[in-house]
């Protein structure tokens, strides 16, 4: 895995996948699909769908375990902080040497760089919330949540997917 590229890709994921408005109905929607496709893929994950200060949608699949939903928490808060994507904030921090303990004064019990958290961004309003997964590897995760959001955009997947690993 190339981190450059990863950021660069990472970038262009953030900067495409804008809503052009963002409410609890497509919240819920955004949720449901993630839930639907999880199931249908067998995968043991906690969903998180929220504004910031308010969730909007949560699940956990078959499998998922407190700490996959403390993981969602965490990775949340990141983008709370940070208004861009865990996986982006965690290849940053991998390409710094650093940790956010170390860099930023920010405690892993409340904060995860690791990939699953992505902003939800309205044009004209910015980030205003985050949808999160958490239960599969931090990349598989990031992923997920950008197929998701592709689905829901109508953008072509395959266009802002990260290189092949």
């Amino acid at each position: 895995m190339d981190i450059a590229h990863d950021l660069q890709s990472i970038l262009a994921q953030e900067k495409a996948l804008v809503f052009p408005r963002f409410d609890t109905d497509r919240a819920w929607q955004l949720g449901a699909w993630l839930h639907e496709v999880a199931k249908a893929r067998g995968a043991a994950l906690a969903i998180d769908v929220r504004t910031f200060g308010q969730p909007l949608f949560f699940s956990a699949l078959e499998g998922a375990t407190p700490d996959n939903v403390d993981w969602a928490r965490r990775k949340g808060n990141v983008v709370a902080h940070f208004r861009r994507s865990s996986y982006a904030i965690g290849l940053r921090m991998q390409q710094a040497g650093a940790t956010l303990v170390d860099k930023h004064g920010l405690p892993a019990s409340e904060y995860a760089s690791h990939g699953g958290a992505f902003p939800l961004t309205v044009a004209g309003a910015g980030v205003i919330g985050s949808v999160t997964v958490s239960g599969l590897p931090q990349r598989a995760d990031h992923e997920l949540v950008v197929e998701a959001l592709c689905a829901q955009l109508e953008l072509d997947y395959g266009k802002l997917a990260l290189a092949k690993a």
